[in-house]
């Protein structure tokens, strides 16, 4: 294998795409002979191998300096390590909303008030407004989404299409919101002011989530699985396990204000916990003689923070719905998101990034050219570096110059950005985004993917304005 030509001495586009096309062969393998659930069981192995092949490639074919390496690596801890304490609090949400009677009460009310056949659209939309309204999809995932998850499950509706249409609306509310970090980094890394940016976003956002709400109309209204599980049934253990009450809705009601008004997310997600333990305390004692093997309810709460806990409803489904891992379920998330950490930190280091990448722009003269090479990228940018934060700073300062020499705004980069890499974060396996909400709603990322309509929309969407020509104009007011 020759040294690379390229300026700087980065490896050849053919040799930095080996890692790549190990990691993805891998996984591919993995999902035929073992199915969706072991991705997550054998993603950790899998990245840290392809982050070893990638830097021994580079170590032994091209000048990889260590200090370039240790940047990289430094570059992809900084967004990706700030998520551990936020998934640690999740999980203890998670836990104590489940059992202080947050998450049983919503979906007894929402089994009351919620009609099954648009159950869907509902989910969707619900989670839409409270991801607007916090700019948080992780939290809205976190909380709402979880009982949507029990409320769809005990309706008979298929997990896969019920996290899809929490994700589908969580995400549009986060890609929408000015209170999204992601949002404001896109407008920021491109210099586009927030509001004309997110005014922008609706040429291609608002047909993407159009057609969402019509796929999962129509599931809905045809699905032969809504109302096959006996809901009167379920709602008397649920009711006889737990305590229901109105006073427990103000957990979310607390947590989403919280949010509006930009309170630290740890601060927030602490605050949840607490009154997720009040909840525990206040309205479920029972559980709590249930849970405790030596009467001292500290160590039963203690056990609901950190370990696996389930409790004996008399209702199978009920009792998969109420299981909570807890920080010790969390885990297995950290560990695969440290492995996604180390691989994009080692692919940014040795540039093999970046030799990609410039290969691309390569040629390219026309907006439509532009923009689906974008989109392109930023997909890639999401499997090699595991983040969505690093995956639009690199790609926004990747494509600045060739922007500029097409004469097209800034805000198209911006929108092309947030279209491929906002939204699609969560559909990859091994990516932060789809980690964790595979492991909050319980869904594996490959099974939810086909239903996420609105995150796969939007980038077909802004490929096939770009070719159509609406709304797109050049900083001369030309034409191309």
């Amino acid at each position: 294998m020759a040294k690379s030509n390229h300026k700087g001495g980065l490896p050849s586009p053919i040799a930095s795409a080996i890692p790549i096309i190990y990691l993805i062969t891998s996984l591919v393998i993995m999902l035929c002979t073992k199915g969706t659930d072991a991705i997550s069981e054998y993603s950790q192995l899998i990245l840290l191998s392809a982050a070893f092949i990638a830097f021994c490639i580079s170590r032994i074919f091209y000048p990889c300096r260590w200090n370039m390496l240790k940047i990289g690596i430094y570059k992809s801890a900084k967004q990706i390590l700030p998520a551990v304490p936020i998934l640690l609090l999740i999980a203890m949400v998670s836990a104590t909303w489940m059992y202080g009677g947050i998450v049983p009460s919503l979906i007894y009310y929402g089994l009351e008030f919620i009609n099954p056949n648009t159950f869907l659209v509902i989910t969707c939309l619900v989670c839409s407004v409270i991801s607007v309204l916090t700019g948080s999809s992780w939290t809205t995932c976190a909380t709402i989404g979880i009982a949507f998850m029990g409320i769809g499950t005990i309706m008979g509706y298929n997990e896969a299409w019920i996290a899809g249409a929490v994700i589908s609306g969580a995400y549009f509310g986060d890609k929408m919101s000015p209170l999204s970090d992601t949002t404001v980094l896109a407008a920021s890394t491109t210099g586009v002011k927030l509001f004309d940016h997110i005014k922008y976003l609706f040429i291609t956002t608002v047909p993407a989530m159009t057609i969402a709400f019509i796929v999962y109309a129509i599931l809905g209204y045809s699905s032969d699985a809504v109302g096959a599980t006996d809901n009167k049934e379920l709602t008397i253990h649920l009711t006889n396990t737990f305590a229901i009450s109105p006073w427990l809705l103000l957990a979310p009601i607390i947590t989403c204000s919280l949010i509006v008004m930009r309170v630290n997310v740890l601060i927030t997600l602490a605050i949840s916990t607490i009154l997720g333990i009040i909840g525990i305390i206040a309205f479920e004692p029972q559980l709590l003689s249930i849970l405790s093997q030596d009467s001292n309810p500290f160590n039963a709460i203690l056990g609901i923070l950190l370990t696996n806990t389930s409790i004996d409803t008399h209702n199978d489904l009920l009792n998969e719905l109420v299981f909570t891992g807890g920080v010790e379920g969390m885990m297995n998330t950290i560990y695969l998101i440290l492995s996604a950490m180390t691989f994009g930190g080692v692919m940014l280091g040795t540039g093999m990034l970046s030799s990609i990448t410039r290969s691309c722009l390569k040629g390219i003269k026309k907006t439509s050219a532009a923009v689906t090479t974008t989109v392109g990228s930023g997909l890639f940018m999401n499997s090699c570096t595991g983040d969505q934060y690093l995956s639009i700073i690199v790609t926004a300062n990747l494509y600045k110059k060739l922007y500029k020499k097409l004469n097209l705004e800034p805000k198209l980069l911006g929108r092309s950005i947030e279209d491929s890499v906002s939204v699609t974060s969560v559909l990859i396996p091994w990516n932060s985004c789809g980690i964790t909400q595979s492991t909050i709603l319980g869904v594996a990322t490959l099974s939810y993917l086909p239903f996420c309509v609105f995150n796969y929309m939007c980038p077909i969407m802004s490929i096939a304005i770009s070719f159509i020509g609406y709304k797109i104009s050049t900083n001369t007011r030309t034409n191309e």
